[in-house]
This record gives C-alpha cells, structure tokens and sequence, in this order.
C-alpha cells in the first residue's frame, strides 16, 4: 500500500487492521506480587515493607536522597504545596498546557494560579515570559515536564532562586526523563510524580514526591499521614502538624515494584521509536513534532505530540484529520483545552472565600492578564500520541508516518467530503 491508495475515510483500505500493544504490560510478575501482598495480611504500609522498599528503589532510580510514596500524583502536588509553605492568598505560577491536577492543588490552597503562556515548538511553559507573572504575593512556581519533555530548567531555576520561590517540579508525566543527564523530579525543592493508570510507570493509582530536604521529608511524611510524623505512626495520638491520610497501599507499592523491572527496556523503546517517528514526520509539510530544550537528555515520551497545521492539509480542520487517521487504524487526540479558560476557575474566584483574600482589583487584574495566545493557538493544533503506540515494532512508525502522507495528498478530497 501506498500514500496514492484513496485513504479510508473515503472508502479506500486502511493502512492498519490490528490494535496498538495494550497497556498496562503485565504477567506472573505482577501476579505474584498482590498474592504475596494478599496473603502476608500486611496491607498498610504501617506493618507491611512494600511501600518502603518501593520508596528506596525509586530514590536509587532517580538520583534522589529522599522519595515518598503517596496516593496518587495530585497527592504528591498538594503535599508539596503544604510543605512549601503556599497559604491562602499566595500566587503560584503554572502552565495552561497540563492536566488539570496542576490547577486544582493551588485552589485547594486557596492560592491564585497564575497562567505562564505556553511555547509552542515545545509545549512546556515558556520561561521567557515567568519573571514578568512574579508579584510580591507569588510563593511557587510549577514547571509541568508535559509528555515526558523538559521544561527549560536551566531557565526557570535561576528565576526561583533569585526570587526565593519555591520550585515544584510536575514530572508526573516524566518517569526517567533526564535534565543534562539528571533525572527529572530531582531539580527543584520537591518533585512529584504520578503512577496512575495511564502512566509509564503504572499501580492504577500512586504517586511519589521527591526531595534532597530532610527536613521537607519529614514534613511531608507527616502530612501525608494526618499529621503524624516517621517515628509515630501506629504508636502515638500525637501530631506534628495539620495533615491528611495521603498514604500509598501495600499493594500498589507491590505492582509498581514488578513494573519497574519493565520500565528502563520500555522507555529505550519508545525513545527509539520517537525519534524515528520525528525524523519521519518533519519531512512532511504541515506536521510539526514538539521540539525539545538543549538542556533534555532524555525524554520520557508519556506522549508523542506534535502541531497539525491545516493551512499544509487544504484547509482541512484537526477533527476530521483526526477522524481520518482514526479510520487508517491510527488513533490520536487532540489534547488539552486551555487550562485557564475553564469555567470552574471564574466560579472559583468569584467564590467568599477568594473575594476575602484578593482585593476586587486584583481579582479583576488577574482577569485581564489571563490571555495566553500561544497556548490558545497550541490547543487548536496539538495531536497526540499514546506512549502505548511506542512499544512496538519499528515498523508500527512507517503507518503511523504512511497515515499522515496518505491524507496530506488527498486533503483536499477529504476537506470536500
């Protein structure tokens, strides 16, 4: 088959009949594991080893000195948020490219998330543009690592130092990602990570915190655990501090340790996979690949993404470049919407609680700062791939590749269609 064969949306065969791999990859690994788990009757990590040694393993993985297992990812933010000292009426700055958990723990905070526009060519926030967002008021800042691609560390680093900001790193996305062959997660005051079902590294929930702080560590172990610190648990009623129950289980501490012996031959995989993709789809006009920082050793391609530009396609629109990939047997999304146009966020700040913290003026300043043109245009192009559609064979790349050039020739059929 080739790009002239008529593409299947107007009746022509497609370019591939059976499924992606899977994903979660499991066997008798993860099998034995919950039944070693189940039976020890050790399900908590309060008398059980599972969730400590995952922890270890996952601090020797990364680089860091400390690493604490959470309950999922969103976790792993709002601890870190706590433990930096974010209070209400604090400003802390992120993306509008990034899953919504990002936005959530600054409101749980009843802090003010301030918007940072996108760069484009690689779907990070755009640090050029961080120092004019930062106020009096701003406590953090939050670099999203989007799809396993860096943020321009080597940018946003010197900007939080110089400004006394804490630096959250949002590596959820980015398990084995590198900065200038560091690992990602290890640069700022915490680094999070998520291990829900989508992920690279996968429990269906959990997530981890990292941090080379002792004393942040022992603040955020306690407050993941009501407040208790590492030397009371299951033997005292008294607290260190405010907290809630954000533990990770015996069990998902045990299917993460049978998936990390996975994880590094996974990620080589798609490594490879993606820049052979990339090295395919720059050829063709119209389909632009995320780039990435010179400071990114390693990305961690969670997702393949890159800019769909109509006006190289006749003029046909993403949803039904979309739909005619889908019907070659090559799924994509679309991505994300803009973050900070979302009607919860005026909902929020229209709210009691944020009309006492913020003086009506800075409520209205915030409203007309927050235009992030860049992201709007990125959210109207942006096609993504799964990292599940990196685990195969070489040759899964050239349909994927075969797809795109098959509809870039009959665009303008299929814009008539």
């Amino acid at each position: 088959m080739t790009a002239t064969t008529k593409p299947a949306l107007l009746g022509g065969p497609k370019v591939r009949s059976k499924p992606f791999p899977s994903w979660p990859i499991f066997d008798q690994r993860e099998e034995q594991a919950m039944l070693e788990t189940l039976k020890s009757g050790k399900w908590y990590r309060g008398n059980g080893q599972n969730v400590k040694k995952f922890e270890e393993a996952y601090a020797q993985l990364t680089g860091a000195k400390h690493c604490l297992a959470t309950a999922n990812g969103t976790s792993a933010l709002f601890i870190s948020l706590n433990v930096a000292g974010v209070e209400p009426g604090d400003e802390v700055l992120v993306p509008p490219y990034t899953f919504v958990a990002t936005v959530n723990v600054v409101l749980r905070q009843h802090a003010l998330p301030v918007f940072v526009d996108t760069d484009p060519e690689t779907f990070q926030m755009d640090a050029r543009k961080i120092e004019s967002a930062i106020n009096e008021r701003t406590r953090a800042i939050i670099p999203v690592h989007l799809g396993g691609n860096a943020a321009d560390l080597d940018a946003i680093l010197p900007l939080a130092q110089k400004h006394k900001l804490a630096l959250i790193e949002d590596a959820c996305q980015a398990h084995l990602g590198e900065w200038r062959n560091r690992k990602l997660g290890v640069f700022g005051d915490t680094g999070c990570f998520s291990f829900q079902a989508s992920k690279n590294l996968n429990s269906g929930e959990g997530g981890a915190l990292l941090t080379a702080s002792d004393e942040l560590k022992e603040r955020a172990y306690a407050f993941h655990n009501n407040g208790s610190g590492l030397k009371a648990i299951g033997t005292s009623f008294t607290y260190a501090s405010t907290g809630a129950n954000l533990r990770m289980t015996e069990f998902q501490a045990a299917l993460l340790m049978a998936q990390m012996t996975r994880l590094e031959e996974q990620s080589r995989t798609r490594a490879a996979n993606a820049e052979y993709l990339t090295s395919m789809l720059r050829e063709i006009p119209g389909i632009l690949p995320a780039k990435q920082y010179p400071g990114c050793t390693r990305n961690a391609y969670h997702l393949y993404m890159f800019r769909y530009k109509k006006e190289h396609f006749a003029g046909l629109p993403r949803a039904k470049f979309l739909k005619a990939l889908a019907a070659e047997g090559i799924p994509a999304a679309s991505g994300y919407t803009p973050l900070n146009k979302q009607a919860f966020l005026k909902e929020a700040l229209a709210s009691r609680g944020y009309k006492r913290l913020f003086s009506e003026k800075r409520l209205k300043q915030w409203e007309e700062q927050n235009h992030c043109p860049a992201n709007d245009q990125l959210c109207e192009e942006a096609v993504w791939f799964t990292q599940a559609m990196l685990l195969g064979p070489r040759s899964d790349m050239d349909q994927m590749v075969e797809a795109i050039r098959k509809i870039h020739l009959h665009a303008a059929e299929l814009a008539k269609a």
